[in-house]
């Protein structure tokens, strides 16, 4: 009876173990497993739901500039397992006819740029009475409001001009000023030249074509033949700077090339001394806390910003901190 007894005791004991290693391996890990986690793959981050996002923006062919929002945006996707629905169109009326889409297709979130915002931000607003939430990054930092639009993502484009504009000044810029705008009707290149007006007056605005590289840098050309006073080139995006060297170059022009928005031919130019400096909106951030944000309010009901922007730049990159952000801009995260 002894042996027995000894031998259920020892099987209680081990119960009693093995049952308590289960509740200390439960307590180690249970306040993870309960929380919804961004890093965590799978529908909803962990949530147990799975949520569709449409991003639709104003791309154009050729501009790297949405390779690192898109980049972004997919890494956001990726951390919080949401599916991901990108589309782009420059045409305003187009863009807006994909948001339409986006709400018929009952989307569970929209993230769109208002650059061209009289044609896409009533579709916008649409969505918004419809329930389905909505942000706004890259354009329409002065409008989006208007449309119920509660979050947005960007860079304030007129301060960003005027801090171009003030450098130029500070540096002792002469001569003429020459602002080139690579989409018409686009209010935040607008507003980028209007700003650089507003603390360097001798500006001038030049339109070109944006998605037709080889026409932007035979019309900045011409310009600079034409017009020897031109003393500073402002491309509004790096590809559009690239063209600006390739034209000074043909034009035997003296004048410096300045820009906006970053990559990576842009970061071999600045340290090439090709190219002064550009002022960087951080493009990733914009894209990846676009889809942050609309996971966070579909899970959990939370809004960014109070009512107000949430400013991604403007960051001026030039030869004191270009060698730290070349590798960022290698990996499209900057």
């Amino acid at each position: 009876m002894k042996t027995t007894g000894s031998r259920r005791s020892l099987r209680v004991l081990a119960a009693v173990v093995a049952t308590s290693a289960v509740l200390a391996g439960c307590s180690s890990q249970g306040g993870a497993q309960n929380q919804p986690a961004a890093s965590t793959g799978g529908g909803g981050g962990g949530t147990g739901q799975s949520f569709t996002i449409a991003m639709i923006t104003h791309e154009a062919p050729g501009d790297t500039f949405w390779d690192k929002v898109r980049a972004g945006a997919e890494q956001a996707a990726k951390n919080t397992g949401v599916e991901l629905k990108y589309s782009n169109d420059p045409d305003g009326t187009r863009q807006a006819t994909l948001v339409q889409n986006a709400i018929d297709s009952k989307v569970d979130g929209i993230a769109v740029t208002l650059t061209q915002v009289d044609a896409v931000g009533p579709v916008a607003q649409k969505a918004v009475e419809a329930g389905i939430p909505v942000v706004a990054f890259n354009g329409g930092i002065t409008d989006y409001q208007k449309f119920g639009i509660s979050t947005y993502f960007g860079s304030d484009e007129d301060v960003a001009g005027q801090a171009v504009g003030q450098r130029l000044s500070q540096e002792g810029g002469t001569g003429k000023s020459l602002c080139v705008i690579t989409e018409q009707g686009s209010v935040a290149l607008e507003a980028r030249c209007a700003g650089v007006k507003k603390t360097y007056p001798d500006t001038e605005n030049l339109y070109v074509n944006g998605t037709d590289l080889p026409s932007v840098q035979a019309t900045i050309g011409a310009k600079l033949q034409q017009d020897p006073s031109i003393s500073t080139i402002v491309a509004l995006g790096a590809p559009f700077a690239m063209a600006a060297v390739q034209a000074k170059t043909g034009a035997g022009s003296q004048a410096k090339v300045v820009s906006f928005d970053l990559n990576s031919d842009l970061v071999n130019a600045m340290k090439e001394k090709q190219v002064e400096f550009t002022v960087d909106q951080q493009p990733y951030v914009q894209g990846y806390m676009a889809v942050e944000a609309l996971w966070l309010n579909l899970v959990n009901g939370n809004d960014l910003g109070g009512g107000k922007p949430v400013l991604t730049g403007p960051s001026f990159v030039d030869n004191t901190n270009i060698d730290k952000i070349a590798g960022f801009a290698a990996s499209n995260t900057r």
